[in-house]
């Protein structure tokens, strides 16, 4: 009777303590937010080379030893884009830009690139 109101009592305490664990994991996952910026690639990141043409062009000529990424100017920080926003920043090279993705750290992961005035 002793042992079985034992494994009772650590079976209760078990759930006590994994019951708020759980929602912490949910909480800590990022969400989805919304950044303005600019397709960029890694090497010129905020600022492109001088003549090397206009945005656009740059971008494409340095990504092809690079990655693409967003330049978000006003609050001068890069961030880094994931495989898929590898794949849709291309059609938006050099043009200024809304990406809708999680962010961890300086990493996008991207679900949606968007062009805007």
């Amino acid at each position: 009777m002793k042992t079985f109101s034992q494994i009772l009592m650590l079976l209760v305490l078990g759930v006590m303590l994994v019951t708020p664990l759980s929602g912490l994991a949910q909480k800590n996952q990022p969400t989805e937010k919304t950044l303005i910026g600019y397709v960029s690639d890694n090497h010129c990141g905020l600022k492109h080379m001088k003549n090397m043409g206009d945005d656009k062009s740059c971008t494409l000529m340095c990504v092809k030893n690079g990655k693409f990424v967003l330049a978000d100017r006003d609050h001068k920080r890069v961030y880094q884009l994931d495989k898929t926003g590898q794949e849709k920043a291309r059609e938006f090279a050099g043009q200024k830009v809304k990406v809708t993705g999680r962010i961890t750290g300086k990493t996008i992961r991207v679900t949606a690139i968007e062009a805007t005035a």
